[in-house]
């Protein structure tokens, strides 16, 4: 195993959503306890553990107060947050397929940023030649 391997967060590893998701499990909170406190909907707190959206500053700066992780950690990963899972626990087989899935989750929210600025990059040519 890597040194990114054994930390959960890294920015290669785990995304916002990720991170979100852990430091609300950490506290004891549900989703809909959380969104209740930030005066969102539950379906916006979904889509922000989902990597589907991502809250405003504002709104960042309330979440990690509220889940006493820093903004740094929320974003990247650094900085004060949860404690990574004991991997100890785990059988080795289950820990290095969870891995796995985090890094290619990791490398599919890549691909779709990618696809998206490709699809941004044709529109734009597309409307010039209109």
């Amino acid at each position: 195993m890597t040194e990114s391997d054994h930390d959960w967060y890294a920015p290669e590893i785990a995304t916002f959503g990720d991170r979100l998701t852990a430091a609300r499990e950490a506290t004891g909170m549900s989703q809909e306890a959380l969104a209740k406190r930030l005066g969102v909907k539950k379906s916006t707190m979904r889509n922000w553990e989902d990597d589907l959206s991502e809250p405003r500053a504002n709104r960042l700066a309330i979440l990690a107060g509220l889940l006493n992780v820093s903004i740094m950690w929320l974003i990247n990963g650094e900085g004060e947050g949860v404690e990574t899972p004991d991997n100890d626990t785990l059988p080795s087989d289950i820990s290095d397929i969870i891995l796995e899935v985090r890094e290619m989750k990791a490398e599919l929210h890549s691909k779709a940023e990618q696809l998206a600025r490709l699809e941004k990059r044709l529109r734009r040519i597309l409307g010039t030649q209109t």
